[in-house]
């Protein structure tokens, strides 16, 4: 079965950084177009960011460019997203998403509260 876990959300104060991981297993990770997407709270779901199976190809929200980098490690089946610089406006449950076989594939989801 496929299983996506997201951990590393927490409580952050504006200006702080945090790194969210997303452990994969059940499917061929490094073949998976891979996202990462949050929904804040009377908010629609809204995609942060995408990488391709190998990494070469990113792409952001106009939100989160030059803030957040996402990232991959296939050898560990994992997919990160580093968070800098955040804002009130960030705080949300972030999920883990894979498309394989054109099928979507999401986690349960990680909070991440940005407040002082």
């Amino acid at each position: 079965q496929v299983q996506l876990v997201e951990s590393g959300g927490d409580l952050v104060q504006p200006g702080g950084s945090l790194r969210l991981s997303c452990a994969a297993s059940g499917f061929t990770f490094r073949l998976a177009t891979m996202k990462w997407y949050r929904q804040a709270p009377g908010k629609e779901r809204e995609l942060v960011a995408g990488i391709t199976g190998f990494g070469g190809n990113t792409n952001y929200a106009d939100s989160a460019k030059g803030r957040f980098t996402i990232s991959r490690d296939n050898g560990k089946n994992t997919l990160y997203l580093q968070m800098n610089s955040l804002t009130p406006e960030d705080t949300a449950v972030y999920f883990c998403y894979a498309n394989y076989f054109n099928r979507p594939y999401w986690g349960q989801g990680t909070q991440v509260t940005v407040s002082s």
